[in-house]
């Protein structure tokens, strides 16, 4: 029995981008293994449920970014046994017996080290000993793998581009006209809002955001723009939320923290107009979920965005609020190229399949095992 392991610690301490992957990722490739093929889940013993209930798991005690964890992690995993272990959050123990596959979900940490703080500076500090240990590479876009070519100096052919993609829970909702929902305290009205999901923090870039919403304000003071606000608070998100109120926009722009379930589709399928201004992404997940949803989508003209989106979305310079209210104005009040693009969407994100990423990260299993077999 050929055991593939795959490191899903992060899941006990952290609900974010590389955790839905991993867990996406191992629901999509459970019924494509081999009969000979057995997939463990390794999580860390503070795990209060399973990542994937049906998956075989097992429990660690070393903590995922631990600063002792090259030492200890490698004896764990070694009792385990692995033919092969997969480390989706970046960095793989150094000290093994088994080839390893890394992902490399984006380089936001070298493009923005002010993000870091001393703990995540050392963790992520070893991504160059990372990607010389790995047997493999996986990176979720053209953009990302351009991107570590050219920073880590990694040769092309060790990294192999496997798209992430939507849930399939993720589709078009027809919304009765005036449909409401109450997202953390606020009484939101479909068709009302434009929206932005993702952690409040600097490289989201949401300031050019709400200064795009205060021309288009300016320029027309009837029109009842307004922008919700759907993710949790992150890294000097502050001086953000500070700009809200020095730009006048108290009252045009709405909070709701981190949304999940049912509540995020619903405000995909609700909102006139979504939007993603960030400066760097890895992949852009929220941006093609608006687009399964049907939502009309404006996005940056940077890294992985425009790949991500297709023709489905319409892009703008991420440092332009001008340019961001020009398009907004124009979309928000313009149905036929709104039903245009809420047409297009769905098209677009059908393109991204977690079966594809399951099957195609399987079939890069295999060929390494086959190299080190």
């Amino acid at each position: 029995m050929t055991r593939i392991a795959i490191d899903a610690r992060l899941h006990a301490y952290r609900q974010g981008g590389i955790t839905h992957y991993t867990r996406s990722l191992i629901k999509a490739m459970i019924p494509l293994l081999a009969d000979d093929e057995e997939l463990l889940v390794l999580e860390h013993v503070r795990s209060r449920t399973p990542l994937v209930p049906t998956a075989r798991r097992t429990h660690l005690l070393t903590p995922p970014h631990h600063r002792l964890e090259q030492i200890c992690l490698p004896i764990e995993i070694m009792l385990r046994r692995p033919a092969l272990l997969h480390s989706p959050d970046f960095i793989p123990p150094f000290l093994r017996t088994y080839p390893a596959v890394i992902t490399i979900h984006d380089l936001a940490f070298l493009h923005f080290p002010e993000i870091l703080d001393q703990a995540a500076q050392r963790y992520y500090g070893q991504i160059q000993r990372a990607v010389a240990s790995a047997e493999a590479i996986i990176t979720i876009s053209q953009a990302t793998r351009d991107d570590i070519i050219d920073r880590l100096g990694v040769p092309p052919e060790r990294i192999t581009v496997i798209y992430a993609a939507a849930d399939e829970r993720f589709q078009p909702w027809s919304l009765p006209p005036g449909a409401t929902r109450t997202i953390d305290g606020k009484t939101l009205t479909a068709d009302t809002f434009m929206l932005f999901v993702s952690t409040i923090e600097p490289r989201k870039n949401i300031p050019t955001l709400l200064r795009a919403l205060r021309i288009c304000c300016d320029r027309r003071p009837s029109a009842n723009y307004h922008l919700v606000l759907a993710g949790a608070r992150g890294w000097l998100d502050q001086p953000i939320l500070t700009l809200i109120g020095e730009l006048g926009l108290s009252d045009r722009v709405t909070r709701v923290g981190f949304v999940g379930g049912d509540d995020l589709h619903w405000l995909y399928a609700a909102c006139r107009i979504y939007l993603n201004p960030s400066r760097y992404e890895g992949f852009g997940l929220p941006a093609l979920e608006a687009l399964a949803c049907g939502a009309p989508t404006i996005v940056s003209d940077t890294s992985s965005l425009p790949e991500v989106v297709g023709d489905a979305a319409w892009l703008a310079p991420p440092l332009d609020p001008v340019a961001w209210a020009d398009l907004i104005e124009h979309l928000w009040h313009d149905e036929a190229t709104r039903r245009d693009l809420a047409r297009r969407g769905p098209q677009q994100a059908a393109r991204f399949s977690w079966t594809t990423a399951a099957r195609q990260t399987l079939h890069l299993y295999r060929q390494v095992l086959g190299r080190h077999g």
